[in-house]
């Protein structure tokens, strides 16, 4: 009977030791430990998240310690604000590195040597000085032009001056002072020009000495403005003509 019995109870045990087999050989990732350190330094663990770390990384780690995966924090709608605006400036001021770079090579594949950032200078440096003399012409043909209607004007000494000769006299003053504010203009921009170049011509020598390009900062003068074409003698609002070409005279 006895022996029956623990026949009986072999097919139990054999069972029994397949599901203890079954339970060794099961894979690690069945369960986790979570960890991590908390604000005063010491170390923590679970088998869930912890409510205290909740702010910062925790390691989710496997049975046997090697780490399955980083929990990363659970940010407040503010910390997740702020997180962002902080990552949004670090992207700029990487975007504005590499664009200083890329300025700064730029600037040395155009000028590799003084003798090459001269004659740009003073390619730029002709084109206003151009400028700068029509308008010096324009102000002297003014200057003509208004020398018969003083004349004139002096005819009516006493009396009311005639509305056209007003008008021609006021049109005048107009175009001067016009004028007299594109040569201020001028000047101011020669100026800022040689400031520029100055400017831009140290930080080429630098550059050509060795230092890395977009490790010196934005340049401290503005680039200045193209000049504008020079101005012409323009037509008169006063009725006073230019000089008609001889081709279209003869027509």
């Amino acid at each position: 009977m006895k022996a029956r019995h623990a026949l009986a109870l072999l097919p139990l045990a054999a069972l029994a030791l397949m599901g203890r087999a079954t339970a060794n050989t099961a894979p690690a990732s069945a369960g986790g430990i979570y960890t991590c350190t908390n604000d005063q330094g010491r170390k923590l663990t679970s088998d869930r998240p912890i409510a205290d770390c909740l702010h910062k990384e925790q390691l989710l780690l496997n049975r046997d310690g090697s780490v399955r995966s980083v929990i990363p924090p659970t940010y407040t709608a503010e910390e997740r604000a702020e997180r962002e605006a902080r990552e949004r400036r670090a992207a700029e001021q990487r975007a504005a590195q590499f664009d200083a770079q890329r300025r700064d090579r730029n600037l040395m594949a155009r000028y590799p040597n003084e003798a090459a950032h001269g004659r740009a200078r003073e390619l730029a440096m002709e084109s206003l000085r151009s400028a700068i003399a029509a308008t010096e012409r324009r102000l002297k043909e003014l200057a003509a032009e208004r020398v018969p209607l003083t004349n004139e004007a002096e005819f009516y000494q006493g009396k009311p001056l005639p509305m056209k000769i007003r008008q021609q006299l006021d049109a005048n003053d107009a175009a001067v002072e016009a004028q007299k504010s594109a040569a201020a203009n001028q000047a101011g921009e020669l100026e800022r020009m040689n400031k520029f170049y100055d400017a831009e011509l140290e930080r080429l020598r630098k550059l050509w000495g060795g230092a890395p390009p977009g490790s010196l900062g934005p340049l401290p003068v503005a680039a200045p403005v193209t000049p504008a074409e020079p101005t012409g003698p323009a037509r008169p609002a006063s009725g006073l003509r230019p000089p008609r070409p001889a081709s279209a005279a003869s027509r």
